[in-house]
């Protein structure tokens, strides 16, 4: 199972019931954090999630309306007895940017690591999850994310009797781990397993134009969250200005990629009511949601 938050909708300003940028998810005793837009930290208490087991902050650029709350957020880190280390992920120039930030966070009772991005694609593992980090267009370097988390084949209990297996060493395999018998036998995940089964997958970009790096990354997505900087049809000119998209530019990405749902998010303080805008957005995509702050939701394994 996946838990995904999407703490913050807001782009360029928070409004009184509008935070800024912010996704978390949760996997395992683990909590990944991409963008910390200002209020993050009320997001999460008002979501009842705590900031102290956050073990990898990932920004997608260095907008101030992503990165703005991180001050706060180590600062309330720190003040919570954490002691782990911190891995901070982000484009080229990640230690700079939050290093020149932290003159007012200083002191704090735990390392901060980085991971800095430079390629147009990086594939890494964060605590058995599969990330990729893929750059879109903006008018500075921005990075989108996908999280994938796989799901080894069913355990097929003939074949681990058919080949003589002892039981206690069942649930290791199950687990992919391959073993040693004590009769020095070796026996390993592919005789007792079957084809690998669907997993889940989680995709998340903001402050892009439409790219073929967006649909090729989050194809058959069980989430897609992507930006709806602006819901009105006559902003399109804008959108392209400033390098952001629209509602119908998202909901024509996720068609592409063929993913399960779209939550749009990241929209322009000058649209107040988003919503209105939904019914045209569902001609082109059926499973569109208007994404508001703290929407969530858990992410199971198929059958």
């Amino acid at each position: 199972m996946i838990e995904v938050c999407l703490l913050g909708t807001g782009g360029m300003m928070p409004l009184p019931n509008r935070w800024l940028t912010a996704m978390m998810m949760r996997y395992n005793g683990h909590s990944i954090l991409v963008d910390c837009g200002e209020g993050t930290q009320i997001a999460l208490k008002e979501k009842g999630w705590s900031p102290k087991p956050i073990d990898v902050i990932a920004f997608t650029h260095f907008h101030a309306d992503h990165i703005s709350g991180l001050p706060g957020m180590l600062l309330t880190m720190g003040n919570a007895e954490r002691t782990e280390p911190l891995l901070i992920i982000g484009p080229k120039g990640v230690e700079r940017v939050v290093e020149s930030i932290r003159i007012i966070a200083r002191d704090l009772p735990f390392e901060i690591e980085y991971k800095e991005l430079t390629g147009n694609e990086e594939e890494f593992e964060i605590f058995g999850l599969r990330c990729r980090a893929y750059k879109v267009s903006h008018n500075v370097t921005c990075y989108g994310y996908t999280f994938e988390l796989d799901r080894i084949g069913k355990f097929d209990v003939d074949r681990a009797k058919e080949a003589g297996i002892d039981i206690k060493y069942w649930n290791s395999l199950q687990k992919g781990l391959q073993v040693t018998a004590e009769d020095g036998s070796i026996y390993t995940p592919d005789m007792v397993l079957g084809p690998d089964r669907k997993g889940l997958k989680v995709t998340y970009c903001t402050d892009t134009r439409p790219t073929d790096s967006i649909v090729r990354n989050a194809m058959g997505s069980d989430l897609f969250i992507c930006e709806g900087m602006y819901g009105e049809p006559d902003k399109l000119d804008k959108a392209k200005e400033h390098k952001h998209m629209t509602f119908y530019e998202a909901a024509d990405l996720a068609k592409k990629a063929e993913v399960k749902q779209l939550w749009l998010t990241h929209y322009s303080p000058s649209l107040p009511n988003p919503k209105a805008y939904l019914k045209d957005v569902l001609e082109i995509f059926p499973d569109t949601v208007v994404a508001k702050d703290g929407r969530s939701v858990d992410l199971l394994f198929e059958d």
